[in-house]
């Protein structure tokens, strides 16, 4: 019997290139998306609208999707801005999708994956759920929770033969830069300039969502053995670099890549 893989976010990036990596190795997939319309030309054997920041929406698509052995939480918003800058609904639509959203579709199909006492989540999550970056508090802020509910959740449900797992991405092929909510104030002009220059100039090179899609396949096949995959080539180092770092010595080297340091006191960044 095909394993039923629900997917959320299918409309773009790593969701539409999952539907197609996953169906032609035998899943039936179960591709979603606030537009149903957005799904017409994918591969899958279900499609249903759904948008993971509405209980109803949830809960209706859940009704109509029957079995699920596979849930896998992509559905995702970015945000790029300093943490002052937004107003608070983005800040709180942020969240809705990237953590709420996540766990509204869990306690959706948990339930059936614990009768039948076998299921696997994933959960896409970023190297920024490790560790932060300027104009990214809010974007990591929404990924470090979604991880920290999956650490919890892995061993809550392990008793029932469910499996979690977090794919930890990097730099990635996809549409989702240019989605994202860009947020500023004059006030940071400097900052913004400084730091998009910076960040921009030591990013690797990016992963097709095809490859992330292939990777995507190795967990479901594997059985989410691990909690955590570094999915992408640059994920691990990213992490690795920082906290090799001392705070102070992290501080120092971003604020000079950006051109910030003149004129912050040398205590600042003790």
């Amino acid at each position: 019997m095909s394993k039923r893989v629900l997917i959320t976010g299918c409309s773009s990036g790593i969701g539409r290139a999952a539907c197609g990596v996953l169906t032609r190795r035998g899943y039936e997939v179960i591709a979603t998306a606030r537009s149903l319309e957005a799904l017409a030309d994918l591969p899958a054997a279900q499609k249903l609208a759904l948008d993971v920041t509405s209980d109803a929406s949830v809960a209706r698509a859940v009704a109509q999707m029957g079995r699920v052995d596979v849930v896998v939480n992509n559905a995702g918003v970015g945000i790029w801005a300093p943490v002052e800058a937004p107003p608070m609904d983005d800040i709180i639509g942020v969240f809705e999708t990237n953590v709420f959203g996540a766990v509204r579709v869990l306690q959706a199909v948990l339930p059936q994956m614990r009768q039948r006492r076998e299921g696997i989540a994933i959960q896409v999550s970023s190297a920024a759920g490790q560790v932060s970056s300027p104009l990214l508090g809010h974007y990591s802020a929404s990924k470090h929770a979604l991880e920290a509910y999956s650490e919890s959740l892995r061993l809550e449900v392990a008793p029932f033969g469910v499996k979690v797992a977090i794919m930890e991405l990097g730099a990635v092929e996809s549409d989702f830069p240019k989605n994202r909510i860009v947020t500023s104030t004059p006030e940071y002009a400097k900052v913004v300039e400084g730091f998009t220059r910076a960040i921009a100039a030591n990013r690797g090179t990016t992963t097709s969502s095809e490859k992330v899609a292939e990777e995507l396949a190795a967990i479901i096949a594997d059985g989410a053995s691990a909690l955590r995959y570094w999915s992408t080539p640059d994920a691990k180092p990213i992490v690795d670099r920082r906290r090799a770092r001392s705070d102070a010595e992290n501080e120092a080297i971003m604020l000079a890549d950006a051109g910030l340091a003149d004129g912050i006191p040398v205590e600042s960044t003790r």
